[in-house]
């Protein structure tokens, strides 16, 4: 029998988490009002969870819980209480980005089960292997990735007991997950934050090709692809949409599920997506999935796309107006139409409940007999009724005894807890309670520990965890070390005119870079290889090899794969700043679990929120004080919708040897610069680059290290001196040069530091 694949459905309400059981789903993920990349959504509170979850199972789906952000660490605590309560559920899983979480719940919470978000950006081999480290028992893949490359990294996680999840319907994003910073920037609301505002969704001045909305992408739909995906060996396959409606939700699961069972049943994947143009949409492609990343991927419309597509190809059929009326009506009626699909799902998801179970409980006894204590539930419960007995007799109470008599009050004070269960007590009975009987408290917790086993599937009830404590360490002597990030080799001069640490950038295309890069890291010792976020099939082989080739003295990372290969052959490697660390316990975990040297810490977060970071013991602390603000990484041309561009696919050839540069402006007049350098991926800019020296100031002590980009990005900040003026000028100011301050800001300008006020 073939392996039946998962099919995993979008829950941002629990009317869509209805629809999406009633459609079908085998899981729902879902979030709540806090930790979760969704904040857009209305999620759920933590009291209707167990009814969730109880619903779904009765259905034979199952819930994963979305914790799916970094995590400040002021929120340590908080996170910590909802933990607490979660390992007492029958929650399935629960999906995860931060490391410091990871490490959290692989070392205090081992009972629940961990799957890795997209939002960590999962491409390459080592970082499957990573993760699998971190107790990953499955791992969402990049979205970006092809089938070839699925399968590829399907057969890697499978012999690391790891299972993959593929989106397979609903928005792309024009970023790699995880590393855009375009909301975050512009409007102080991060993506890692589950806050996007979606900016590469609007509309902006017209571009030279004469589009309006140069980012935006159509919508994924691999929905004729079931086929190569199920031979990819994926175990599921995930809807995007989490801030969609229940209508949609039904919709499209309904849609898929018939596909799944087309293909299972009778060995036959259908074309036809017509049902799936019906609910929301900007149009559809699988090109990612395919391997042909075109330009007609993108659709020059933030819009609903439904509408349009139906109208024009589906309404004549409907006889609800002649073909000579205009298209206005038939607008009206598509509408009708789809009011009366709501309403149809409404009444399907009315049907459904997630109110909690009642329980009533009879308590009966005497002088020197056992506490007996009857479980009533509901017929259709999934515990049928039953008793339990307290291990020792009831006593009356002694005449000068202090002790308080069991009471209608001290009884359900002792069993509130299993309201915190699917179950909730409707009635406590004491009519069979003999009057002024005694029993200790530790046989009452006994009886309340055997009911909730009973109620939770025999499951022992889990006690708290306390929030561990870290050491704080004492601040460095030493004066901070200027790092210096260059990515051409002619600015290798720049090694004999400063003392500063140099950081050389590793291309994303590095396979057709690697003898020279090899050569060059074998001449020159003392440059640490900086690795980028993206390194892709042969790619990050390459990178691999360069590693075992060159054996560099320490190196920089934003890729989780190449910092497991590091840390395997025993490279001291640095954590870079698109790892988005911003909590004491992420640096815990890529110290502990990876014997990782030292950290940047994320340029997201504020002094505020830096101030509740504690450094693990021998390890250092950087953070980036000059660089051209990276908005996004892009698997795309950027420059299809902007200035054009011959070829209508990018490929390989592209990345190797595009090195071209433009401009996109928003409504606000604010220009985005767009950056294709060869051999790496489409980037975009912030017009002001960041200049933060009151972090300096702040945490005297705090820091090993600052670094400065020097790597050529155009944008709207000029700087008054060449490469050597600039790092002489950061040089005297981390020195407490007089006036460096100033001589900093009157030679590069204009700049801004406001992430760095504002925080997430």
């Amino acid at each position: 029998m073939k392996r039946k694949i998962e099919l995993l459905a979008p829950g941002g309400d629990i009317d869509s988490i209805k629809a999406a059981i009633a459609a079908g789903a085998d899981a729902v993920y879902c979030g709540l009002n806090k930790f979760n990349a969704r904040n857009r959504a209305a999620n759920i509170n933590f009291d209707d969870l167990d009814g969730i979850i109880n619903l779904a199972h009765q259905n034979k789906c199952k819930v994963f819980l979305t914790l799916n952000i970094i995590i400040a660490g002021s929120e340590i605590p908080d996170l910590f209480r909802l933990l607490n309560k979660l390992v007492n559920t029958k929650i399935d899983g629960v999906i995860v980005q931060d490391f410091g979480l990871f490490y959290l719940l692989s070392t205090y919470f081992k009972g629940l089960e961990i799957h890795a978000s997209t939002q960590l950006n999962t491409h390459n081999d080592g970082q499957i292997h990573f993760l699998s480290k971190l107790n990953a028992s499955r791992v969402n893949l990049a979205r970006e990735l092809n089938l070839n490359e699925i399968k590829a990294l399907t057969l890697t996680a499978q012999k690391r007991n790891v299972s993959t999840e593929v989106f397979v319907h609903g928005s792309y994003c024009i970023s790699f997950s995880g590393i855009c910073y375009m909301s975050s920037v512009h409007g102080g609301n991060s993506g890692n934050r589950g806050r996007c505002s979606q900016p590469c969704r609007d509309r902006y001045v017209t571009t030279p090709k004469g589009k309006n909305f140069p980012l935006n992408l159509k919508d994924n739909s691999a929905y004729s692809d079931l086929r190569k995906i199920a031979d990819a060996g994926v175990a599921s396959i995930k809807i995007e949409g989490r801030i969609k409606k229940f209508d949609y939700v039904y919709t499209v699961v309904n849609c898929w599920k018939k596909q799944i069972n087309r293909f299972y049943h009778h060995n036959r994947v259908s074309s036809d997506n017509s049902e799936l143009y019906r609910v929301f949409n900007r149009d559809f492609s699988n090109a990612y999935l395919t391997g042909d990343i075109n330009k007609n991927m993108f659709i020059d419309n933030s819009r609903d796309h439904s509408v349009t597509y139906l109208s024009g190809k589906y309404l004549d059929g409907m006889n609800c107006h002649s073909a000579n009326e205009n298209r206005v009506k038939d607008e009206i009626c598509l509408y009708e139409e789809k009011e009366d699909l709501s309403s149809d799902i409404k009444n399907k998801i009315n049907q459904l409940s997630i109110a909690k179970i009642p329980l009533t409980i009879s308590i009966s006894g005497k002088t020197d007999t056992p506490l007996n204590v009857f479980v009533k539930t509901p017929d259709n419960s999934p515990v049928t009724s039953f008793t339990v007995l307290s291990k020792i007799n009831l006593a009356s109470k002694k005449k000068n005894s202090n002790a308080e008599c069991l009471n209608f009050s001290i009884l359900l004070e002792r069993l509130k807890s299993i309201n915190d269960t699917a179950y909730y007590i409707e009635h406590l009975e004491l009519e069979n309670l003999q009057n002024d009987l005694f029993i200790s408290f530790n046989a009452l917790t006994l009886i309340k520990k055997r009911i909730l086993f009973i109620l939770t599937g025999s499951n022992d009830r889990i006690e708290p965890v306390n929030v561990p404590f870290l050491k704080k360490q004492r601040p460095f002597k030493t004066k901070p070390v200027l790092c210096v990030f260059i990515s051409s080799q002619k600015d290798l001069h720049l090694c004999k005119r400063t003392s500063a640490d140099i950081f050389f950038q590793i291309p994303n295309g590095l396979q057709a870079e690697f003898l020279v890069l090899k050569d060059l890291f074998q001449k020159n010792k003392k440059i640490a290889p900086f690795f980028p976020s993206v390194l892709i099939g042969e790619n990050y082989s390459a990178a691999v090899e360069l590693l075992e080739q060159a054996r560099p003295e320490r190196i920089v990372t934003n890729n989780t794969g190449i910092a497991y290969e590091a840390c395997k052959r025993k490279i001291p490697w640095i954590a870079g700043p698109c790892l988005n660390i911003i909590n004491s316990f992420s640096l815990l975990c890529l110290k502990e679990k990876f014997n990782c040297s030292g950290a940047f810490i994320s340029n997201e977060i504020s002094r505020y929120q830096i101030k509740s970071i504690i450094r693990p013991a021998d390890f250092k602390l950087y953070y980036s004080i000059y660089h051209p603000i990276l908005l996004l990484t892009s698997r795309q041309c950027l420059f299809h919708q902007v200035t054009g561009c011959k070829k209508n696919t990018i490929d390989e050839k592209c990345i190797q040897t595009c090195n071209q540069s433009s401009t996109i402006t928003n409504l606000k007049k604010v220009s985005l610069f767009i950056e294709k350098t060869k051999g790496n991926y489409h980037c975009m800019y912030n017009h002001k680059n960041l200049l933060n020296t009151d972090i300096v100031k702040d945490f005297p002590g705090f820091f090993s290290g600052f670094s400065i980009d020097l790597r050529e990005i155009k944008t709207e900040t000029n700087v008054a001196t060449d490469k050597s003026g600039v790092i002489t000028l950061f040089e005297n100011f981390l020195n407490g040069n007089p006036d460096s301050e100033k001589e900093l800001k009157r030679n590069i300008y204009p700049t801004m530091n406001n992430q760095y006020k504002k925080g997430i």
